[in-house]
């Protein structure tokens, strides 16, 4: 498996992590929706992210649910998330998941920093840390609550050599993405930008100089239909596919329902065998399955018209 690097492009889908009815780790299941992120035109997949209940899983169990996905994704490209308050924990899960051959790993800032000088100097700290392991640096201040303006992240990216890639979730961040572009005009390092958010303001993140996403959704292959097109110049194009799945894409960005609907839509879809999620978690009430299940059919009406 090839290492991440700046250049880095495409669909690099968020996992979630598959339980049984009970809560246990379904590992058989971790090999169900390798296969069919990859059948949906995944590009690479990010595993322990704040969608994927890392949280909630122990020391041992990240240790697993990594090793699970590398072996079954045979040379896609697995970033895993090792955020954690301290960086012993996150050590220890780089160094297992790099020796297990995963292309980089992921951090987000703490809460706790809030002047430019912490955040730079936090990222200095993990990069030494993680040995020059790939970085890709988290920037989703409505999760996280830090808050990282654009000139911290291009001093970041000037003093973190190790730093390959931006995860971009700010919200609105349509401008950061095009200040970060710019900068790189005039000679800042250039990195990858993959977006998050669910994929919701995809067709303008790629407009204004995004390399693809990474987020999780439901439905993988709009994501990848999108980007696919926007490559293409097929701009319009792109919009039609967004346009086709965009009421299900909304219902999924409820703050703490979201990923229960996105488990029991992959569920739905076979890609795997429960839609447990770990608790203490919020779960769907009937009313929210009879939602689901009527924008799933609307969903196919307009997929049909699209063509």
């Amino acid at each position: 498996m090839s290492r991440l690097t700046s250049e880095a492009k495409g669909v690099y889908v968020i996992a979630v992590t598959p339980f049984t009815d009970n809560g246990a780790l379904d590992l058989g299941s971790i090999d169900r929706l390798v296969d069919f992120y990859r059948a949906a035109g995944a590009d690479g997949l990010t595993v322990l992210g704040m969608m994927g209940e890392a949280p909630k899983l122990a020391a041992e169990e990240s240790k697993q649910v990594v090793k699970r996905f590398v072996e079954r994704a045979g040379g896609l490209p697995v970033v895993v998330g090792v955020s954690a308050p301290g960086l012993a924990a996150m050590q220890d899960l780089t160094e297992t998941a790099m020796g297990l051959g995963v292309a980089g790993v992921m951090v987000a800032p703490p809460a706790s920093l809030k002047t430019d000088d912490q955040f730079v100097n936090y990222y200095k700290l993990v990069g030494e840390t993680l040995g020059g392991a790939p970085l890709v640096a988290q920037d989703f201040p409505l999760g996280t609550g830090a808050v990282m303006s654009n000139s911290v992240l291009l001093r970041i990216f000037a003093s973190v050599p190790s730093v390959v890639m931006l995860k971009h979730e700010d919200w609105p961040g349509l401008g950061k993405i095009s200040t970060l572009r710019e900068a790189e005009k005039t000679g800042a390092r250039r990195v990858s930008i993959l977006t998050g958010n669910g994929g919701i303001f995809l067709p303008e993140e790629l407009r204004r100089g995004a390399d693809g996403a990474m987020t999780g959704f439901a439905y993988p292959e709009m994501m990848a239909g999108i980007c696919a097109r926007h490559a293409k110049g097929d701009l319009e194009g792109a919009a039609n596919v967004f346009d086709a799945y965009l009421p299900l894409v909304r219902y999924e960005q409820q703050p703490g329902l979201g990923l229960a609907v996105r488990k029991y839509v992959l569920a739905k879809r076979g890609a795997m065998a429960s839609a447990t999620l770990r608790r203490p978690a919020q779960n769907l009430s009937r009313a929210d399955i009879a939602d689901i299940e009527r924008l799933i059919a609307r969903q196919e009406r307009r997929l049909k018209e699209f063509g």
